[in-house]
């Protein structure tokens, strides 16, 4: 096993680990928002850490340079496309979600 197949699983592990967390987020957090946030981030993070890893695995090849211009559409598009669907809720009404029991507040 060289060291370039073992950084290369490395970073494709960390990169699964943030998609795990951001489809966790999206089951568990309340609202559209919270969930926007959460999956826009981790799963951003996710898939360039996947993708990256794919271009370490590959070397220095004309199929790392497709993957890494592919990295390159995915940081500009994602959270491009989350920022906008967020501003359409907001653009439509979409309320944020409160906790309503005043749990948090100085004096508990």
């Amino acid at each position: 096993m060289t060291l370039q197949f073992l950084i290369a699983n490395i970073v494709v592990s960390a990169g699964a680990f943030f998609l795990l967390v951001g489809s966790i987020g999206l089951i568990r957090l309340p609202d559209f928002y919270s969930r926007a946030h959460a999956t826009g981030k981790s799963d951003t993070l996710g898939v360039l850490l996947v993708t990256l890893g794919l271009v370490i695995h590959e070397g220095l090849t004309l199929n790392s340079a497709k993957i890494a211009l592919i990295m390159a559409f995915i940081a500009l598009t994602s959270p491009t496309a989350t920022h906008a669907l967020t501003r359409a809720a907001v653009r439509f009404g979409l309320k944020p979600w409160f906790r309503r029991d005043g749990a948090g507040e100085k004096g508990d």
